[in-house]
């Protein structure tokens, strides 16, 4: 009886060695969000920022949002917010918003994304996944 049980066990620590690594890759997904440093302003002041994102998993809706600002710290523009999917891969962020032509011209500029997840029951509380703050090159487009 004693041999079948270790025979058992050592049978089930070898199955737990081979699925170790990749029970490790999953959790190893760490969450991030990049920015891109290009950002865009249209003639008709439509700013574009966008960049990469990765989240492993979320209990509730996930966003991307960004805000850009020239010239000194002091205003940040919010520039739209996307959707995000939380599935472990990289996917692409682009955030678009038409503002006065004169908001945002080519040059220098700070931008700033955050993924953040909305969860709770009654009022939603936000969750910070990941957030990247990058100087990045203004491009008329």
């Amino acid at each position: 009886m004693f041999v079948r049980q270790t025979v058992g066990t050592a049978a089930a620590a070898a199955l737990l060695l081979l699925l170790a690594p990749s029970a490790v890759a999953r959790s190893a997904v760490s969450d991030e969000v990049t920015v891109d440093p290009t950002a865009t302003v249209a003639a008709d002041g439509t700013i574009t920022l966008s960049g990469t994102y990765r989240c492993a998993s979320a209990a509730g809706p996930v966003f991307v949002s960004s805000s850009v600002s020239q010239g000194g710290p002091q205003v940040h523009h919010g520039i739209g917010g996307s959707s995000a999917v939380c599935d472990g891969a990289e996917h692409r962020w682009t955030n678009s918003e038409k503002r006065a032509t004169d908001t945002l011209v080519p040059g220098p500029a700070h931008v700033e994304a955050t993924l953040t997840e909305l969860a709770g029951t009654g009022l939603p509380l936000p969750t910070f996944h990941a957030s990247r703050e990058q100087d990045v090159t203004v491009t008329r487009g």
